[in-house]
């Protein structure tokens, strides 16, 4: 019903930040539960820069458009669908904390946790306060 209205967009935005948010807190508890584990390394969560790359890459529809004398020529304007961006999983290699080869800093691991919570808490806050106005253009 609200697909192509821009309440729609944000609502679904907001939907896909809440699953992130969800994700994210089971990578950064399966940091945490592995914060003994030799050779253990910990994973992280990314989305958010590549949804703001996709949306920004949507306003800037009006840059000066390439011209492609074949159809396997890549358009470097074309614009990215914010609705395929998804989340990734990265695996962090290249850090070690510990002499056992762990790299989970439980200190970071839970400053994590307490940021993705208030992210959660803020995007539930949002999408209440979006329904809150259709309730009350309704009324």
């Amino acid at each position: 019903m609200f697909d192509n209205s821009s309440f729609g967009k944000t609502v679904d935005i907001l939907k896909r930040g809440l699953n992130v948010a969800n994700l994210r807190q089971g990578v950064i508890a399966n940091n945490i539960a592995n914060v003994e584990t030799p050779n253990f390394k910990r994973s992280d969560v990314s989305f958010e820069s590549e949804l703001g790359r996709a949306l920004a890459s949507e306003e800037n529809q009006s840059a000066m458009k390439a011209k492609t004398s074949s159809e396997r020529h890549i358009d470097f304007n074309k614009p990215m669908d914010y609705k395929e961006v998804s989340p990734r999983i990265n695996l962090d290699y290249l850090t070690t904390a510990k002499n056992n080869g762990n790299n989970v800093d439980i200190e970071v691991e839970e400053m994590n946790a307490l940021k993705n919570q208030m992210r959660y808490e803020l995007l539930m806050e949002t999408v209440s306060h979006e329904f809150s106005l259709v309730n009350m253009i309704i009324k």
